[in-house]
């Protein structure tokens, strides 16, 4: 079996939003959403220090093991964050999935199918899995919705995995919200 890799795209566009590959310009952006108290309490903690996002994301530049997306609407306004990484076999992880408060909840959907159809068409992965904190009530219903299965726990988080029926059943069910796909644009690197 071939190893699977995550690749990076300059975009993905779906029917109403764009995955944009992340630059140093999203520091500022990216920051206020890791640090604002509501959003922040379901994830890692970040030092509110511009420099060492702006550091981070000149890493990132640099991996090849991942790929981290602003969401923004057709006109380029910026509504959140999405990130696949942990590529094992055929599936991979991703989190880092952050929207600004009031964006349409149209928005979670077609972000999350938007992240699959990019991970099993344009990749050739057939699963995902990931993790998600037991007090984020919200999101692990979302996932459990969308079909994935719950495998293990801890004191903090639920981990998950979402097979490729389950992917294809919810892709199929919610299909209104990305009903041609995805057009990639990747990068000619």
């Amino acid at each position: 079996m071939s190893t699977i890799k995550i690749r990076k795209a300059d975009f993905i566009k779906g029917k109403s939003l764009v995955l944009r590959n992340v630059v140093v310009a999203d520091a500022a952006f990216i920051l206020s959403l890791r640090t604002d108290p509501k959003k922040s309490r379901h994830l890692s903690q970040v030092s509110d220090d511009l420099g060492e996002q702006v550091a981070w994301i000149s890493s990132y530049e640099n991996r090849d093991t991942e790929a981290y997306f602003i969401i923004e609407d057709f006109h380029g306004v910026p509504l959140g964050t999405v990130r696949m990484y942990d590529a094992r076999g055929e599936s991979f992880c991703w989190g880092s999935w952050i929207l600004l408060e009031g964006v349409v909840s149209s928005a979670a959907i077609e972000s999350a199918l938007m992240v699959y159809a990019y991970a099993l068409e344009s990749l050739g992965f057939r699963c995902a899995h990931f993790q998600v904190r037991k007090d984020n009530e919200r999101v692990w219903k979302f996932h459990e919705r969308f079909g994935a299965e719950r495998t293990a726990e801890n004191e903090v988080e639920y981990e998950y995995n979402l097979s490729n029926m389950a992917i294809e059943v919810s892709v199929n069910r919610y299909r209104r919200y990305l009903p041609y796909g995805v057009h990639v644009e990747e990068f000619l690197k």
